[in-house]
């Protein structure tokens, strides 16, 4: 349905796309800089992670709207500037990366990119710009307004996954709508990004991978720490995986003769 982008290609044409949620932390270091360097020092060549942007406009690399849950401070991040957050601290010890932080120190990683909220709209299809990471970003939200609106914000093409709508439709309806209409709703996706399930409805079956590979999308599935589980989806052909555990997963991949993320990535 969609032609490759340079964002899959860090690996062998038959690697499996291993990507470590948040970095690698089993301490809950999330989104830190800690975790994203564990994971690349493990091999990673695909980090998972969020952006969120201050009253001011500086994009940080976070998950959640508020520094409540895993930091030190509180507050709604797009309602406080920078400076404020930057005093913030993950888990009391690691500061909140900035976006530039993260694409400095790994210039040969790819990034996954959820956009989390509309402010954040602008200031990364900025930064994308900025730093020229075109090829290295793939855009990802839960809405497909707000990833749609990033795209059209850039001046070349980025990889991108579908958003909750486009991602019902075609787990629900796509064995029968006509192919023109998933064109038209999947345009600019290259992979489908799902849990295993949604509520009571089961996502990734055989079926649903058969019918992406034949549209020419990848199906990533999230978010899976379990092996057993990791060596029945790879056996059912999804394209990547999105892991908590980078240890478990990459020791799945090297079992499997699948892993080829190079030992420590530019």
């Amino acid at each position: 349905m969609t032609e490759s982008h340079p964002f899959f290609a860090a690996g062998s044409p038959s690697a499996q796309i291993a990507m470590a949620h948040r970095g690698f932390s089993p301490d809950g270091l999330e989104n830190s800089m800690a975790a994203f360097r564990a994971a690349v020092e493990l091999g990673y060549r695909y980090l998972e992670t969020d952006v969120h942007t201050t009253s001011d406009g500086v994009l940080l690399v976070f998950h959640d709207p508020s520094l409540d849950r895993v930091t030190d401070g509180e507050g709604r991040i797009s309602r406080l500037p920078a400076a404020t957050v930057a005093k913030a601290r993950i888990g009391g010890v690691e500061p909140i990366p900035l976006f530039e932080e993260l694409v400095s120190a790994f210039p040969g990683v790819r990034l996954n990119l959820d956009v989390k909220d509309w402010s954040s709209v602008p200031s990364l299809a900025a930064a994308i710009e900025q730093y020229g990471v075109h090829d290295r970003v793939l855009v990802a939200s839960f809405s497909d307004r707000r990833r749609r609106a990033v795209v059209r914000r850039l001046s070349r093409p980025v990889a991108g996954s579908a958003g909750i709508v486009s991602n019902a439709l075609f787990t629900v309806l796509g064995p029968v709508l006509p192919v023109r209409i998933l064109r038209r709703a999947l345009r600019g996706v290259h992979a489908l990004q799902v849990p295993v399930t949604y509520g009571a409805i089961r996502v990734v079956t055989p079926g649903f991978v058969r019918r992406a590979h034949r549209h020419g999308l990848q199906v990533h599935v999230w978010t899976i720490n379990d092996p057993a589980e990791m060596h029945r989806l790879l056996d059912l052909g999804v394209d990547g995986i999105v892991t908590d555990r980078a240890d478990l997963l990459k020791q799945v991949l090297k079992d499997r003769g699948q892993w080829d993320q190079g030992d420590r990535p530019d």
